[in-house]
């Protein structure tokens, strides 16, 4: 109830600031969905609040994710190429994350299944990403891109605050195992807000810098994801690749929940600009090493 006065409240000074507007000498443009727009963020910012008054500390955060990343991981053994590539990751992730602002015990998982073009992170420190991301990918900038950005979803509270969400939407005792177990895995590759996945490239384009890695990465990877969702969920063109159906399903509800490539790669190149990177450095080669 209190929220729902609270929101009539937000509206009623919106709406008369609008009037208020109109009836000026000199109008400025305001528009309706300048209304809705910024009763949508007061929306957003008004369930987040009170996780980060609640915030859970690094421990409490680190069991729950640690949990989750058992459910999650497959008991079936990776293949000797597949364990490779999972080292691999890692070594390029923990590069990354020795430069998050939270020093968490970062952990890298693979998961072996050519359908699964997504990465995910969960709360305290575990990412995980598919092969079938793993394939679009020409080289290690990508990879170090893509896994900043799931590592800010950690390093901004955004995984967190997710997981204090669903807790209370589905009433789960987060201090019992079993109802953490509750949580799915779907719900960690639908994605974030808006706000939050540009939060989570901006800063995973830097910290992907400050490990040493090109910024041409992330705009290849976002182009790359550009020509994905021109090809298989827009269907302009013949598609770049021969995709099963479950990856193009995959594909279609990971862009339904992220913003627009192109708008992310318009903010690529501003973040470029504005931190004056050098977009002209060579790309690494996508290389897994010896075993």
């Amino acid at each position: 109830m209190k929220r729902l006065l609270a929101l009539f409240t937000v509206l009623a000074i919106a709406g008369g600031s609008l009037y208020l507007a109109q009836r000026r000498k000199n109008q400025d443009a305001v528009s309706a969905n300048a209304v809705l727009d910024a009763t949508a963020d007061w929306q957003r910012d008004l369930t987040r609040a009170p996780m980060q008054l609640t915030r859970l500390s690094d421990e409490e955060e680190t069991r729950i994710g640690d949990e989750l990343a058992a459910e999650y991981s497959s008991d079936s053994p990776k293949t000797t190429a597949a364990q490779g590539l999972e080292r691999y990751v890692s070594k390029v992730g923990l590069q990354v994350a020795a430069h998050a602002r939270r020093k968490l015990n970062y952990r890298f998982h693979l998961i072996a299944d050519p359908d699964l073009i997504n990465a995910f992170a969960l709360p305290g420190g575990h990412v995980f990403i598919g092969m079938g991301l793993l394939g679009q990918m020409t080289s290690e900038d990508e990879l170090a891109f893509v896994l900043g950005h799931e590592l800010e979803h950690i390093d901004h509270y955004h995984a967190v605050e997710r997981v204090q969400i669903e807790a209370r939407l589905r009433n789960l005792n987060l201090d019992v195992v079993a109802a953490i177990a509750q949580i799915p895995m779907s719900l960690w590759q639908a994605g974030y807000s808006k706000e939050q996945e540009f939060e989570a490239d901006r800063e995973g384009l830097r910290l992907s810098v400050a490990a040493g890695y090109s910024p041409q990465g992330a705009v290849e990877m976002l182009t790359r994801l550009a020509d994905l969702h021109r090809e298989y969920v827009i269907h302009a063109g013949t598609p770049v690749d021969e995709l099963s159906q479950v990856a193009i399903e995959g594909l279609t509800g990971y862009f339904r929940s992220h913003p627009l490539p192109s708008e992310r790669i318009t903010q690529a190149n501003e973040v470029i600009a504005q931190d004056h990177l050098n977009a002209d450095e060579p790309l690494r080669p996508f290389k897994i090493p010896d075993a």
